[in-house]
C-alpha cells in the first residue's frame, strides 16, 4: 500500500488542498503504523520545498 500512496500523492502534487486532503487519508486510512515512519521520511524529501506547513500539519 505504501506504494500505492506514494504515487497518488505525486499525482495530486499540483494542488495544495487535494495533496492535503490524500495525505490525511493515506496516513489514516491505508499505512500500517510500521509504514508511517518511512512514509514520513519519503514525503519530507520529495515535498518539503514545496509544501512544507502542510506536511507539518499531517505529520505533527
Amino acid at each position: 500500500m505504501l506504494e500505492y500512496v506514494k504515487t497518488i500523492l505525486q499525482k495530486v502534487s499540483f494542488d495544495k488542498i487535494l495533496f492535503e486532503k490524500e495525505l490525511r487519508k493515506s496516513i489514516s486510512k491505508y499505512l500500517e503504523p510500521n509504514e508511517i515512519e518511512q512514509f514520513r521520511d519519503w514525503c519530507y524529501q520529495m515535498f518539503n520545498p514545496v509544501y512544507p506547513r502542510v506536511l507539518e500539519r499531517c505529520f505533527s
